[in-house]
């Protein structure tokens, strides 16, 4: 939760520092040394937010071993499923004669039919 809200905070800076694009002067407001000094105050004031909140932060530390948890579990089941795909010695390759069979055909009878050939000359007989 602090990531998100730390993130909130620079993208908000960041776009607040990007240019408007207009050529009017900015409206007079707080100069960027005060921008900058209610911002530190803001970020020391989150510092201090699980000692407001002690529940709300234990909920989250929670929630965040849960995830770290799962992830794990789910990373295991990852390294595992590969490690025994390649014990077994499958790479995932089809050598040609199965891969053959496995595509479909796009030829019609009449196009598997041999090319036409006229009549074959006998070697006995001479040509004209």
């Amino acid at each position: 939760m602090f990531f998100l809200l730390r993130a909130a905070f620079w993208l908000t800076i960041v776009l607040a520092l990007l240019p408007t694009g207009s050529k009017q002067p900015a409206a007079s407001g707080p100069a960027i040394g005060e921008a900058v000094s209610a911002a530190g105050a803001a970020v020391s004031d989150m510092r201090q937010f699980c000692t407001r909140n002690p529940e709300v932060c234990e909920v989250g530390a929670q929630t965040a071993v849960m995830i770290g948890q799962r992830a794990q579990a789910g990373a295991k089941m990852l390294y595992e499923l590969f490690s025994d795909h390649t014990a077994t010695g499958t790479t995932g390759t089809l050598d040609s004669g199965k891969a053959a069979s496995m595509r479909p055909s796009t030829l019609t009878p009449s196009d598997r039919a041999p090319a036409w050939r006229g009549p074959e000359k006998h070697a006995g007989k001479p040509s004209a």
